[in-house]
């Protein structure tokens, strides 16, 4: 890549473009100035942030250490406890604190609801995670399983239609219940002062449900809210379906995806400056509201764009505005990796600090807009932090945004930072971790794959794990996921800022999805991760279901569940032998899925994707999934449940499997017969070589790969 000198930086000229002929443009900012103050944050910052690194590697030599001295003895969590305490990997207490965060939007603050998590250098999905605000109930379930069978093809089902819509009125009764009667009886409405029912002598049972209504074209459109989520009833007595509808029901919108995370992390392959350019432009045009994309269905090809936001008339007179995009936020990659597209004195950049600069440099054109549609009403940039361990990173990234902050001359504070729960010395510590930024926080969040991962590599030398799917039910989750609720809630951030559970892995199974999840609002949670817009729509019927601030209400009443103690419950064997077959299957499914995903990984540069299982069952994957099972491997091979031999032989043979599986794509590599690819190669680094992983990330193993499977496609 070609460079430039920038403020004694080495910049890859395609980022130099970037923010100097697009990011800057229409800012009161001064090009010279913005790259001599983003050097002085690189030259003032990478030292601590080196250092940091270096605690967490002689923490978990420490570790090591300690359980390796006391291999064959049987495990004293008492003595344990007190040994992580003088390492300092456990932390006091802070005394009783309530966050300060400020100037927090709604979505983030006071409306629970689904959460979209998307890459970022994917266009297309980036609008449409965005515009997923609002999704149609009626394609939700007309095109998915979860009424309990898929539509067969060849048209329109009308008998399939009338179970949709039985299906939403059902609903109906249930979120927006009548005074008398059902839905089902409602053959008109009449909208004004009050929204009445011409043939059914009734009223919503709560009169404050109806917002507003609009009429257009032979079409009313008549807002209603529960749970402070919106639903649009659209009434078109001549439409494809409201001909045949009574009432004239022809769709039901519900607001979905209340937020949405745009991915610069676990979801992408950003290994070089264009690709991480790739990421910073759609950023930029989803917070100037200009991002567009060429999308090409059914035969047709049409422009993709941010929806508008939507006006209905208010009951009590005047207009009332309705937003109709998702409030994004942006998650930066954490504090490990460094990146080729800055580089001093021959040494890589730290990612994260340019992550940190960039993201919140493009958001300013938000903060700049001087009328809706606006990303933030409030006037904030909501940065999702991951993969930091512990108070002392935390405080770090709090460090970082006040060097941003004064770079780009925003108000402290403007930057909010969302925590991810998901490594082990930051969820032993979560209170600790909220602290360090009480005045920033606006998210806590669990992540189970990569806590996992986390689990499995800090306790490396313990003793041979249990297998993945056993996980779920172990003390240590349970406690992991209830602490993260109930701490969050100790901490004040009710009302201030979400508390988050991990994604529903499955895209293809709503109707599980629909039987499970719901438990995630039932838990406290604010907002839980989905997979897609459709199965947004599908999760919002939980939240309709649930109060969940009432239900945060009565778990702050009812004390603290899960504790330190099973937290730290370390999950070993304990001298369980596991069958031949056990382990074969064990070893198989880890082996196909590092394989199905590390190949799109490597060779096309695709960061998250539904892939295929070892049953072919499609499955979200991603960086986190990968980590679980590389690690799940490296403790095995390491404690002797598995022989290498035999473990290389069923990498062989998963990756013939997954060969097979992506034999429709005529882009696509295959690894076999040659196994000596750089897709094939990274995967069995990841196994081979997994405990040497810094925390057990695949990182700096698959940015290696990519970085050698694109100089073998574009030789200098």
């Amino acid at each position: 890549m070609s460079r430039s000198e920038r403020a004694g930086l080495e910049v890859e000229d395609v980022l130099v473009r970037f923010v100097e002929e697009e990011a800057l443009a229409g800012l009161d900012l001064d090009a010279d100035a913005f790259w001599q103050g983003f050097a002085a944050i690189l030259r003032d910052l990478e030292p601590r942030n080196a250092e940091l690194l270096g605690v967490r590697h002689t923490m978990q030599l420490r570790i090591d250490a300690w359980h390796g001295e006391r291999a064959g003895r049987p495990h004293d969590p008492s003595e344990y406890k007190d040994f992580l305490t003088e390492l300092g990997y456990l932390v006091p207490e802070p005394s009783a604190f309530t966050v300060g965060t400020a100037n927090v939007d709604p979505e983030i603050a006071a409306i629970p609801g689904p959460q979209l998590v998307v890459p970022i250098t994917n266009a297309r999905y980036a609008l449409n995670a965005a515009n997923a605000r609002w999704g149609n109930l009626f394609d939700a379930l007309y095109g998915t399983d979860a009424m309990g069978d898929m539509p067969e093809g060849g048209g329109y089902d009308v008998e399939r239609g009338k179970r949709v819509i039985g299906w939403s009125k059902d609903f109906l009764d249930r979120a927006v219940p009548l005074t008398a009667g059902s839905w089902h009886d409602v053959t008109g409405v009449e909208c004004g002062d009050t929204l009445a029912f011409s043939s059914l002598d009734a009223e919503l049972a709560d009169g404050e449900a109806y917002q507003g209504w609009v009429e257009e074209e032979g079409t009313t459109r008549v807002l209603l809210r529960n749970n402070g989520l919106g639903i649009v009833l659209v009434l078109t007595p001549r439409g494809a379906i409201g001909k045949d509808d009574p009432m004239g029901l022809d769709a039901v919108y519900l607001e979905s995806a209340v937020s949405a995370i745009m991915d610069c992390e676990d979801s992408v392959a950003c290994v070089d400056g264009e690709d991480k350019v790739a990421a910073y432009r759609n950023w930029l045009g989803l917070m100037r509201g200009d991002l567009t994309e060429e999308v090409t269905k059914g035969g047709e090809t049409f422009t993709r764009r941010l929806n508008p936001d939507m006006e209905f008339n208010a009951p009590s007179g005047g207009i009332l505005r309705v937003k109709g995009r998702a409030l994004m936020l942006v998650r930066n990659v954490g504090h490990l990796m460094r990146t080729p597209a800055v580089t001093a004195d021959g040494q890589e950049a730290f990612e994260g600090l340019m992550d940190g600069v960039m993201t919140v440099l493009c958001a300013m054109h938000d903060l700049r807009k001087d009328g809706p549609p606006r990303n933030s009403e409030t006037g904030s940039v909501y940065v999702v932090k991951p993969k930091m361990h512990g108070p002392d990173e935390v405080a770090f990234a709090v460090e970082i945004f006040d060097r941003v902050e004064d770079l780009l001359g925003l108000p402290r504070n403007t930057v909010k930072i969302g925590i991810m729960d998901e490594e082990r010395r930051t969820s032993v510590n979560l209170a600790a971790c909220i602290h360090a930024a009480k005045d920033r926080v606006a998210f806590i969040n669990t992540g189970f794959l990569d806590r996992t991962g986390d689990e499995i590599h800090s306790s490396m030398e313990a003793g041979a794990m249990l297998p993945k799917g056993e996980m779920k039910s172990t003390p240590w989750i349970k406690a992991y996921e209830d602490r993260n609720v109930d701490i969050g809630l100790a901490c004040g951030l009710k009302g201030r800022a979400q508390i988050g559970k991990g994604m529903w892995a499955m895209p293809a199974r709503m109707q599980a999805m629909l039987d499970e999840k719901i438990g995630h609002p039932q838990a406290g949670a604010t907002c839980a991760w989905v997979p897609s817009p459709t199965a947004a729509t599908l999760h919002a019927t939980h939240y309709h279901a649930v109060d969940v601030l009432a239900r945060q209400d009565a778990l702050a009443d009812g004390g603290a569940r899960g504790t330190l103690d099973d937290l730290l419950t370390i999950p070993v064997l304990q001298g369980r032998n596991l069958s031949d077959d056990e382990v074969a299957r064990e070893v198989e499914n880890n082996a196909q899925g590092i394989l199905g995903y590390v190949v799109r990984w490597v060779n096309a540069g695709v960061g998250c994707s539904t892939v295929p299982d070892i049953n072919d069952v499609g499955l979200m994957e991603d960086r986190a999934t990968c980590r679980i099972s590389s690690q799940a491997l490296a403790n095995w091979l390491h404690h002797g449940v598995i022989e290498r031999d035999a473990t290389m032989a069923a990498m062989r043979r998963m990756a013939e499997k997954v060969d097979g599986q992506n034999a429709g794509d005529p882009t696509y590599i295959p690894m076999a017969p040659g196994y000596d690819g750089p897709a094939f190669q990274a995967a069995c680094d990841l196994v081979f070589h997994g405990r040497e992983q810094p925390s057990g990330y695949t990182e700096p193993v698959l940015h290696r790969r990519r970085q050698e499977a694109k100089a073998l496609r574009c030789p200098t």
